[in-house]
């Protein structure tokens, strides 16, 4: 079985039964480029919340925006249809608290969200061309490892996550220890092969005729990788930076 007979993605938002029993054709069908300019109208709104919380810094926002965006990306993945209205918001909720997340690290060690964000365009650019030209294929396998790697990270961060209520944690992937170094390239290796996924699944959705609305679906898919992928990348360069200090 190869990587276009079957849908499997470490992406929750995207999964096997999203494209499932579409066919539409002409204006109503999904297309690649109607994705690539939701994903970049999304990028965009994401891009303005965020300056603002860069530049004027509130818990209160951050939280609303954490909150908020959680609640709209579930509906988002329940309510497919309605992704038109509930993405634009979901990425304006994002840049909230990635906006005050930004700064934070920035206050800490300057430059650092300037090198974060050139490293995730950057493996983004670079993963998409090895994608089109065939060198990475999203064989079921590939596919298979992925969605077990990306569990099992999802896994160990819920742990850590409670056991923090209880003044707890698990030291090692948090310090900036070679372990945890380690442990958070790892991560992020993880996070960019989860992007080949969501690429060969958007062009399957294309290929199977899914509806218009679905655009704006794989638009919001492609932003819970990318939001993801930055967020590790800014803890790494955290770490490293730290070492240095």
């Amino acid at each position: 079985m190869n990587g276009h007979t079957s849908f499997r993605s470490g992406n929750p938002t995207l999964n096997k039964n999203t494209f499932k029993s579409f066919s539409v054709t002409g204006e109503n069908q999904m297309t690649l480029d109607g994705t690539v300019n939701k994903t970049g109208i999304s990028l965009l709104l994401l891009i303005f919340t965020a300056a603002y919380t860069w530049n004027s810094p509130s818990l209160p926002l951050m939280a609303l925006g954490g909150i908020g965006g959680f609640i709209v990306g579930i509906l988002t993945h329940f309510k497919r249809h309605l992704s038109a209205i509930t993405v634009p918001i979901y990425a304006a909720l994002e840049g909230l608290l990635l906006g005050g997340i930004s700064t934070m690290f920035e206050q800490l060690y300057p430059g650092i969200v300037s090198q974060a964000i050139f490293i995730t365009f950057g493996i983004l650019a670079s993963l998409l061309i090895a994608y089109k030209s065939g060198f990475i294929k999203p064989t079921e396998n590939f596919k298979l490892g992925v969605a077990a790697a990306t569990g099992g990270i999802a896994f160990i961060y819920m742990i850590s996550w409670v056991m923090s209520f209880w003044g707890g944690s698990i030291p090692l992937i948090h310090s900036s220890s070679t372990f945890g170094i380690v442990f958070s390239i790892g991560v992020i290796i993880i996070a960019a092969l989860n992007l080949v996924l969501d690429f060969d699944f958007i062009e399957q959705g294309v290929e199977m005729g899914a509806p218009k609305y679905m655009e704006w679906y794989g638009a919001f898919g492609l932003m819970v990788t990318l939001i993801w992928l930055y967020l590790e990348i800014l803890r790494l360069l955290a770490k490293l930076n730290s070492r240095r200090n």
